[in-house]
């Protein structure tokens, strides 16, 4: 089945939108030392896809991820899981809100040691109830409306509204004269978008830079010495604790490495490693 020219055009916008998304984050992960993943060819991991796997061993696939420590060779730990979102109708809105939720509460819930920033990029047109329910559950939100998406193609003569209603030749003469922009055209739209929502913009960009760029107030170690002792019942356990000595030579082996990092804003990342190599990764990352 062919596609029809009004899909073929919202296309053209949303592709635009996450372009000015990918740009626009890219220059913050640029000024603050992180590694921003999207869909694109990586040699850390296999697919172009996005994909992290959650605590169940359930993968879900992702549009924007901010690491510490991440390299082209080698995942990092996540700062931020973003998903973007482009709708022209909010008849489907509130449907992505709960796709979006499925993908990263999980996500969150796994990782929730370093408590990543959630974040939702909304393009288009949705419902005040969808915008909600994202808050609810901790999101924080960049809602681009439809009305200043339009406006910032009128800079280039392009009237890019549309509705159920108009003719297949009317969005052809978009697609047109959208094939016809030079590279600045296409730069002046997403300059206009970012002059439109300047407001919106700069509110979301600083709520997640205060994610990240807090303070080191504290880190507290914990390495645990001793010997693992399995017991077949609760009353071998009860008797092998109290028959436990505290004072057990200094040569025990290590067992774990538990380490919180406190900050100054009262968040604190917990995080416990079997060995000394993961625990110096884990801690060199923030460096």
């Amino acid at each position: 089945m062919a596609e029809s020219l009004s899909h073929k055009w919202g296309q053209i916008l949303g592709n635009l939108i996450q372009e000015f998304i990918c740009e626009t984050l890219q220059q913050l992960a640029d000024e603050h030392g992180f590694y921003l993943d999207y869909q694109k060819k990586r040699k850390a991991r296999i697919s172009k896809k996005v994909s992290w796997q959650d605590r169940y061993g359930n993968y879900h696939d992702l549009d924007y991820v901010l690491e510490r420590g991440g390299t082209e060779e080698t995942l990092g730990l996540p700062v931020a899981f973003i998903e973007t979102a482009w709708r022209r109708y909010t008849k489907h809105s509130r449907n992505k809100v709960q796709e979006i939720e499925g993908a990263l509460i999980p996500l969150a819930d796994t990782y929730s040691q370093l408590n990543p920033f959630l974040g939702a990029i909304l393009a288009g047109v949705f419902t005040q109830g969808a915008l909600d329910q994202l808050e609810s559950k901790g999101f924080k939100i960049l809602y681009l409306k439809y009305e200043n998406i339009v406006k910032s193609f009128t800079s280039v003569g392009i009237n890019a509204s549309f509705n159920e209603s108009i003719l297949e030749s009317e969005f052809q003469n978009k697609i047109e004269q959208w094939k016809n922009l030079s590279t600045p055209d296409i730069n002046n739209i997403k300059n206009q978008i970012l002059s439109l929502e300047k407001y919106q913009i700069d509110k979301f960009m600083n709520i997640l830079e205060q994610s990240f760029a807090r303070l080191v107030q504290q880190v507290n170690i914990i390495v645990l010495h001793g010997l693992s002792q399995q017991a077949e019942t609760i009353n071998n356990a009860i008797e092998y604790i109290q028959n436990y000595s505290e004072n057990q030579p200094k040569f025990a082996p290590a067992i774990k490495y538990e380490i919180d990092i406190r900050y100054n804003n009262g968040d604190i990342i917990h995080a416990m490693f079997k060995n000394k190599t993961e625990a110096l990764k884990f801690l060199r990352t923030f460096v």
